[in-house]
């Protein structure tokens, strides 16, 4: 494999850091939904896990523990898009909180025509999958075979310490199977960019180079 020149990896460490300052989402999937009785229209939901994920420039986890998660955006405004498009907003977000390494939330879906098609979708089984749109003020950058500063995680990865999640988002093309509506709700009463084949190929040479040292 041929070895990336110094402008290249300049700039991958420009993209890598522009993007992990910007806005992100990852998509979360289930296979269940929780219905919550006696509330019209209104179903519990898990919008994010400490799973990790993939990113083009590496591993990404979100950290749940006390104190990295702010949900005071999602308590106060919080809303329910479909496919992350801002102008279709189908739900309010009733309530949201964190529980056994996951963002938990509440929703209420409104009342016209296209909310109610998505409503009936998801209570039907059609959509499962959930996605978290969010921003991250702090990292922590664990290398190849290194611990956390907590020691949960092993390195390579990259651990949001403190983000804030934005918005939640019904989608029909989830990605990570591990967390959605109504996923293991008992336990509670992640858009990614498109990159080509050559970007991942020279990235994963990027890595190889930096942690082989």
């Amino acid at each position: 494999m041929e070895k990336p020149t110094s402008s290249l990896l300049r700039e991958q460490a420009r993209k890598k850091q522009t993007e992990m300052r910007g806005n992100l989402s990852r998509a979360i999937f289930s296979a269940a939904i929780r219905e919550v009785e006696g509330e019209e229209r209104t179903v519990e939901l898990s919008f994010s896990s400490e799973e990790p994920y993939g990113r083009w420039w590496g591993v990404e986890v979100l950290d749940h523990t006390e104190g990295c998660i702010d949900l005071a955006r999602l308590n106060q405004i919080g809303c329910v898009l479909f496919n992350h498009k801002r102008d279709i907003v189908i739900a309010k977000v009733i309530k949201a909180w964190q529980e056994g390494g996951r963002g938990c939330a509440k929703i209420q879906f409104d009342e016209d025509q296209e909310s109610d098609t998505i409503y009936k979708k998801v209570k039907s089984g059609t959509l499962k999958g959930v996605s978290v749109g969010y921003t991250v003020d702090s990292w922590e950058e664990v290398a190849a075979g290194k611990k956390s500063a907590d020691g949960r995680f092993t390195g390579p990865c990259e651990i949001a310490k403190r983000w804030t999640p934005l918005e939640i988002s019904i989608v029909s093309v989830p990605a990570d199977p591990t967390v959605g509506v109504g996923r293991e709700m008992e336990s509670c009463t992640g858009a990614t960019h498109s990159r080509g084949t050559d970007c991942y190929t020279r990235q994963l040479q990027i890595n190889y180079n930096k942690y082989r040292r």
